[in-house]
């Protein structure tokens, strides 16, 4: 039996995931149980189109917030936290320390959306 090896990993925003869904839609005309059960997942929770969550990506991105990476970053898109309180419980899942001025400063960001 052969053994898969990672070569790497990339987080995606559910805006990419929901694009790439749309294109296997459209290549094989009918989805898969679990494909379909994705697709109305991101239909109920995606709030944002790809054009827009990567315009907010690269918004958040410009801020040069220390320590924050890309998979903090989509993971505020895909949550789209409304105040403070909800970035910091989001970020709290992780092991990075944001102080409150860049948590205020991603928050305003996020607003605008």
């Amino acid at each position: 039996m052969s053994t898969l090896k990672v070569l790497s990993e990339t987080p995606i925003s559910m805006a990419e995931v929901k694009e790439e869904i749309n294109k296997i839609k459209k290549r094989d005309e009918e989805l898969g149980v679990r494909s379909g059960k994705t697709e109305e997942y991101l239909n109920e929770f995606c709030r944002l189109d790809l054009k827009k969550a990567r315009e907010l990506y690269e918004k958040i991105e410009k801020l040069n917030i220390p320590r924050l990476r890309d998979q903090h970053i989509w993971k505020i898109i895909d949550l789209m936290p409304t105040n403070v309180e909800d970035l910091k419980v989001i970020l709290q899942a992780y092991t990075i320390s944001v102080s409150n001025e860049n948590i205020k400063k991603i928050a305003d960001v996020v607003k605008e959306y």
